[in-house]
């Protein structure tokens, strides 16, 4: 299927993230040339779903000129998206006005960074194009449509605070690594009386609910803390700061975009039982407990004897979402926290401890059956399950599995590399941490919970 793709200057292309997640090779032509040419991907952010793409061949730049980024647009500016519809072989124009920015959902990284709403059509085929306003300058690469029966023409594009983030981080690191979070569960606090219970003089602030043990917010944030500032910003009742002249932004959008990355440090005034103070907290990117993409592209697995251990993802939720464990995996998935990095949930249904040890990720399971000197191999899952194996026994039959089934290796290459704790020797396991709290991308809901 064709996607659109755009010319940026210096021999590199922008697309989408979606466009070349599986491809084992990718190809562009420019408009009104047969003539393919391969093309390298420098970098690929999932979140932003945003990927930059280099052609080294000097016959595809020849006279090409390269797009430049105008400004953010404002509400009923015009705005033109050009792609390839539906996977026709020519280029697909289509017009439309600007209908609503604000932070969005971003279907392919579940994440949610600033988005523009047009009402433009947007189809398959046109991801990866550029949208244009009255100027001829780009303001965006379209990305997603909203599909339902009681909406039409709600098409969305990423603008070029997001695609300059994203081009500002390769350069910065050489490679892609992420939009930087705070790491707290937050609350609005639009309740009087609530505000009054918390002390908090005037109406403003947000309420911390819970601190991801992952993130540096851990060291300087409580639950109970109320934020009402971000950097001399002031945040108010319903989680929005000031943006532009005259609108109002989630808060998050500080967080993650303006101006921010990984490594940054921000500068927080709370009031943590009454008494107003500032803190600093390192803004990193999130440790996601579930991955929503599996890096590389290839997951992790261990097979022992006719057991096949992999990591809990995304993909893996989706493929059995149709049956109860299926519903099972959803819950750990959403409502699970990362308590070190590096942690993984791993599936057979799922194990939790080898031989008495509790298991940390996958490479960690199979450091211990690469060393365990026991008669017997004791795996103990969820619901108190125990499954044993003869420890030769195992051995001896897992080659002449991997024949029968045409298997090449009893793990992925990843796992033949030397094991290195996470978490360093001395350090346990909390597993309070595990379960407990609603872990959730979406915008503020019914419960007016949301994860910045």
């Amino acid at each position: 299927m064709h996607y659109g793709a755009f010319m940026i200057g210096d021999g590199k292309l922008l697309t989408n993230a979606h466009c070349v997640e599986h491809g084992t090779q990718v190809k562009v032509k420019r408009r009104g040339d047969d003539t393919k040419y391969v093309a390298k991907v420098l970098a690929r952010g999932v979140e932003c779903d945003i990927a930059l793409l280099s052609v080294e061949s000097k016959e595809f730049w020849k006279g090409a000129e390269p797009l430049h980024f105008g400004r953010l647009p404002r509400l009923q500016d015009a705005v033109t998206v050009v792609g390839y519809p539906l996977g026709g072989d020519t280029i697909s124009v289509t017009k439309g006005v600007v209908s609503r920015i604000e932070v969005t959902s971003y279907a392919h990284g579940s994440s949610e960074l600033l988005g523009i709403q047009i009402d433009a059509a947007i189809n398959p085929g046109n991801s990866g194009g550029p949208a244009f306003n009255d100027q001829g300058e780009c303001i965006g690469v379209a990305f997603q449509v909203y599909r339902s029966e009681e909406a039409e023409n709600i098409g969305y594009v990423i603008p070029t605070t997001v695609v300059s983030h994203f081009l500002e981080d390769y350069e910065r690191n050489g490679k892609y690594t992420g939009f930087p979070c705070l790491g707290v569960l937050l609350q609005k606090l639009e309740n009087p009386a609530l505000r009054a219970c918390l002390k908090v003089p005037s109406n403003e602030g947000v309420l911390v609910r819970r601190v991801e043990p992952t993130s540096d917010a851990s060291n300087v944030l409580k639950e109970g803390d109320v934020i009402v500032s971000f950097d001399g910003v002031h945040v108010g009742s319903e989680g929005t700061v000031p943006f532009r002249s005259t609108e109002r932004i989630a808060f998050r959008y500080l967080i993650s975009q303006k101006f921010r990355f990984a490594g940054d440090v921000a500068e927080l005034g709370i009031i943590r039982a009454g008494e107003f103070m500032k803190v600093q907290a390192v803004l990193n990117p999130r440790v996601h407990l579930v991955p929503y993409h599996i890096e590389e592209g290839q997951p992790s697995y261990l097979i022992v004897a006719g057991l096949v251990f992999t990591p809990l993802s995304e993909p893996l939720i989706e493929e059995e979402c149709e049956d109860s464990l299926g519903l099972k995996l959803l819950t750990k998935a959403r409502y699970s926290l990362a308590r070190f990095k590096g942690e993984q949930i791993l599936i057979l249904s799922q194990v939790l401890k080898f031989n008495g040890t509790k298991i940390k990720n996958i490479h960690h399971l199979a450091h211990l059956v690469d060393s365990c000197t026991h008669k017997y191999l004791v795996f103990e899952f969820e619901d108190n399950y125990l499954a044993v194996l003869e420890r030769e026994a195992a051995a001896a039959a897992s080659s002449r599995i991997l024949k029968d089934y045409g298997i090449p290796s009893e793990r992925s290459s990843d796992l033949l590399e030397p094991y290195a704790d996470p978490m360093g020797d001395n350090q346990s396991i909390n597993h309070k941490d595990c379960g407990e709290s609603p872990v959730s991308n979406s915008e503020f809901g019914f419960d007016a919970l949301i994860w910045a």
